[in-house]
Parts: C-alpha cells; sequence; structure tokens
C-alpha cells in the first residue's frame, strides 16, 4: 500500500530531523517537504494543494503561528489528516486547534508515542483526535 505523503511544519531543524527520521523508519509515511514558519507552508501548501495527505503543524515557528496554517486548511479536502505536534498543548490550546478542524493534538514532550500510533493508523483507521 501506499505511504502516506507528510508535509512538516515545525522550525527546530533538530525536532524536525529526528520527527522525519522516526516517522519514515517507523510509520508507513514519506515526507514530502517541510517549512519552519507560516508564510513558508502556506506558499507549498498553495504550490501543491493535491501533494499531501497529512500535515503536522507546530504551533509556535520561526515566522508566524501553526494557527494561522490550521485556519488556512480548515476547507482541506476530505480524508486529507491535520495534526498538531507541539510544547505547548495546553487545554485551551487544544481546544482552539481542535475548532479550526485539526484531526489530534500531541505534546511534544510527552505524546511522541501517540504521533507515531496515529501516524502508524492511517493506512487503516486512524485512532480518534486527542481532546
Amino acid at each position: 500500500m501506499p505511504s502516506r505523503r507528510v508535509f512538516i511544519v515545525e522550525d527546530s531543524p533538530v525536532i524536525r530531523a529526528n520527527l522525519i527520521d522516526t516517522l519514515e523508519e517507523l510509520t508507513p509515511v514519506s515526507v514530502v517537504g517541510w517549512s519552519d514558519g507560516e508564510a513558508g507552508a502556506l506558499t507549498w501548501l498553495a504550490e501543491h494543494p493535491d501533494g499531501w495527505d497529512l500535515l503536522i503543524v507546530d504551533l509556535f515557528l520561526k515566522q508566524g503561528s501553526g494557527l494561522g496554517v490550521l485556519q488556512a486548511c480548515k476547507q482541506r479536502t476530505p480524508g486529507r489528516k491535520l495534526v498538531v505536534f507541539s510544547n505547548y498543548a495546553t487545554v485551551d490550546l487544544r481546544m482552539k486547534c481542535m475548532e479550526l478542524r485539526a484531526d489530534a493534538v500531541f505534546d511534544k514532550s510527552n505524546e511522541i508515542d501517540g504521533l507515531i500510533d496515529y501516524c502508524a493508523g492511517l493506512e487503516g483507521n486512524a485512532p480518534p483526535a486527542h481532546a
């Protein structure tokens, strides 16, 4: 079965590199690109409207905000998944992300296994969103 195409919005080069390596090794995904800021992510998404299946977004970026990326993707094609992966996954931010139609929110500090499980489940039925 073909792998899911993932675009990552993450400003930390170390976290981004580790996330790409981990996801490509442990889950059926292929990272097709990344951006370290909101503007770069929005440009890539506009240029590749059918080039992704899963978007993984950090909330606090080098430029702009992950919330702006979420807002821009609210009307995405059904079946495309949007996941937030942030150190700031507070209850209020989780609620805001879900209002912006995120499919799941994971905390970088203690929910990496949840993100991996979510990505691994994409070929079948994805687990329910974390709220």
